[in-house]
């Protein structure tokens, strides 16, 4: 039986626009190829804060400025997102495998991810999403809509909506069923469409952004996936990160991660999720491991070279 490898992809692995995404993802397609061809299943999942702000900021705007356009719900953007991202790598990958001989097909399925309606998330909403604007502009439009805006790491405002937890991934047997036919499978696309259940299958969306590193990381542990590996922009993670002492880590065990996550080494928005993510699969499983490198590391780092390794002990 092949090894289950369960990809995260960062930001850095997809575009801004659709024409970005559509060069990136050569890029993303060759190191995703390059772990299939050394016999592992490969399942893919991936993230939207820029693209669905984007296409909710698209449709917000057409239906105020008199083109009869309807207002698009939140959780309809997601499924966009998942679409046209999903096509893309699908495109990608597929002509990449074709190109070296490889017959496997790729999917992608939209995908939803049950959450809970009393998340406190939803009373603090914390998820960037969409571009970027100036403080004023940012001001003027939380009037107008009621959204949330924060600053963002010094780049400008940015939309905030709420992030809850993931619960269940509603379509998990199906993705199962493809990827024991060795299918390569993208899904949890954006971290899933969140819905919350209404009871008999019954699932209504709503208005959320789910984190991809942790509906990626309970995607690897309901596919008793071997390894959940989530791709980012750097090759290791630091403690100390761009100061003098900065120190890249080979491998942190659990105890580790938590000391580090005490002593606030990692950033809220950025390297503490996937920390978490990684710390919630090992956690739950006997002998998974979980890995953090970039994108064009992959391969590297699965044979050791590089990246950061966390494990139980």
């Amino acid at each position: 039986m092949n090894k289950r490898l369960v990809i995260a992809l960062g930001g850095n692995a997809l575009g801004k626009t659709p024409q970005e995404q559509l060069e990136l993802v050569k890029t993303t397609a060759s190191t995703i190829v390059d772990l299939v061809e050394e016999g592992y299943d490969v399942v893919i999942g991936h993230g939207n804060g820029p693209q669905v702000g984007m296409v909710n900021l698209a449709f917000e705007y057409s239906a105020n400025n008199g083109s009869g356009t309807p207002l698009m719900p939140f959780p309809e953007c997601g499924a966009m997102t998942q679409g046209y991202i999903g096509y893309h790598l699908q495109q990608a990958v597929g002509r990449e495998m074709a190109r070296r001989g490889i017959r496997r097909s790729v999917a992608s399925v939209v995908t939803q991810v049950v959450v809970d309606k009393n998340d406190p998330a939803f009373e603090k909403p914390t998820k960037p999403v969409g571009m970027f604007y100036f403080k004023e502009d940012a001001e003027r439009m939380a009037k107008e809509t009621g959204y949330t805006f924060v600053e963002d790491a010094g780049r400008g405002y940015r939309r905030v909506v709420p992030s809850p937890i993931p619960k269940k991934i509603v379509e998990l047997p199906v993705v199962e069923q493809l990827v024991s036919q060795h299918n390569v499978v993208i899904t949890v696309g954006g971290g899933g469409i969140p819905v919350v259940e209404k009871g008999d299958g019954d699932y209504e969306g709503v208005a959320a952004v789910i984190d991809k590193d942790r509906a990626s990381a309970l995607l690897a542990l309901e596919l008793k996936a071997d390894m959940l590996v989530i791709l980012t922009a750097v090759d290791r993670v630091s403690i100390n990160y761009r100061k003098p002492n900065q120190w890249d880590l080979s491998q942190m065990t659990l105890a580790q991660a938590r000391e580090y996550i005490k002593q606030g080494h990692f950033a809220p928005g950025s390297m503490l999720p996937k920390v978490e993510s990684c710390m919630s699969f090992v956690e739950n499983t006997e002998g998974g491991q979980a890995l953090i490198t970039s994108l064009e590391k992959a391969r590297e780092a699965l044979s050791g070279k590089t990246g950061t390794l966390v494990v139980k002990e």
